[in-house]
């Protein structure tokens, strides 16, 4: 019953892991857990796979998920008198369960726990226990300090705290078998952007360094093959391990990637977080670069890229080249995203809590920029 890993929480990380859960609800006393999730989850039958009963289960999570879903929850959490939230699927099942279990014992407003808010003092360690069973390989929720949540249709703001950390990670690579090519994608090149923006981050942490390093090159060598044979167990475990990695080493921020892509998703047409990374993320290279060019040339090598007499345009045209493959959007304009949709979010994501650990200082006017540079 060890963990397989120990850094920042416990994580149980191998093919049918979900096997434990039994035990690990009986090592912390949890007898009436509630379940959230989503409709697509439930659909998927993922729900019918865990080893578990329910006191309770909340299927309405949105993507980019709402107060109003933290709120509903929080509702059938105390209804049926529940002792723990387990959060299954993606990042926005988790990071609405997150939110669930903080308001289960700190007053509303969820706002007031932002950190844009000065939220980080906030909160407390006095909490249900979450546990999460991530679904998907690209947010690394499971294991990061943040919830995301979408306040109104221009703020998103990140609840962050060393609290906020799920008290256990259930890593089961057979739970995100078959998932469909585009949302792998997708979510894979949310995985590389963490790995990307945290190394690059300026802040000192050799050891998330090396994680996030490691999960970049883990990344790219398997995101192919998990698109096109969903079944391929070796490549999921692969990616959910990439996935992981770029959330364990969070500890250092991130950077003007998410400063861009929290307003974008904020908007009501459901925009897919990972995929908005994608689209920044050749962007930010070319930004960056002249303020991390040593990194750069050590992404580089990490993914196979050849240097050549400008490495931060180089790995933003290897990028691109990537994500082509893949079949994901180059451009917000393929989203059906304008200028003018855009050109009210960029002093929201200067505000970001991801921008002071951006290795290059950023205006309003640099986020202006990037926005009309990225629909194309």
């Amino acid at each position: 019953m060890l963990p397989t890993i120990n850094y920042l929480t416990d994580i149980h990380f191998a093919p049918g892991i979900r096997s434990l859960l039994p035990q690990l609800c009986a090592q912390r006393n949890i007898t009436r857990p509630l379940l959230v999730t989503d409709e697509g989850i439930t659909a998927a039958g993922l729900v019918d796979l865990l080893p578990l009963d329910f006191a309770a289960v909340f299927a309405a999570v949105q993507p980019n998920p709402t107060t109003a879903n933290v709120t509903a929850g929080l509702e059938l959490y105390r209804r049926h008198n529940c002792d723990a939230v387990i959060a299954l699927g993606g990042g926005s099942p988790i990071d609405c369960g997150k939110a669930i279990a903080l308001l289960v014992t700190h007053p509303g407003p969820l706002e007031q726990y932002a950190l844009i808010r000065g939220g980080l003092g906030r909160i407390t360690a006095d909490k249900p226990p979450v546990i999460a069973i991530p679904t998907t390989a690209g947010t690394g929720s499971e294991v990061g300090r943040a919830a995301l949540i979408t306040f109104d249709a221009r703020t998103k703001l990140a609840i962050i705290g060393k609290p906020m950390i799920p008290d256990i990670a259930v890593c089961d690579p057979e739970l995100t078998l078959g998932l469909p090519p585009q949302l792998t994608a997708a979510t894979g090149m949310d995985a590389i952007s963490h790995c990307v923006e945290t190394f690059c981050s300026p802040k000192f942490n050799p050891v998330a360094d090396a994680i996030a390093l490691d999960g970049l090159a883990r990344a790219t060598r398997n995101l192919s093959s998990a698109v096109s044979d969903g079944n391929n167990l070796q490549a999921r475990t692969e990616m959910l391990m990439a996935s992981l990695q770029g959330a364990l080493a969070f500890q250092k921020g991130l950077g003007m990637i998410h400063s861009l892509s929290h307003p974008l998703g904020a908007l009501p047409l459901r925009l897919h977080h990972g995929t908005l990374n994608s689209i920044f993320l050749p962007h930010v290279l070319r930004f960056n670069s002249t303020a991390c060019p040593q990194k750069i040339t050590q992404m580089c090598e990490a993914v196979g890229c050849h240097t050549g007499n400008d490495p931060g345009d180089s790995l933003a045209t290897w990028f691109e080249a990537y994500t082509r493959d893949l079949n994901i959007p180059q451009t917000l304009s393929q989203l059906h995203v304008t200028t003018a949709d855009v050109e009210p979010l960029a002093t929201a994501a200067h505000a970001d809590h991801s921008t002071p650990t951006n290795p290059r200082a950023l205006t309003v006017d640099d986020c202006r920029t990037m926005y009309h540079a990225a629909c194309g």
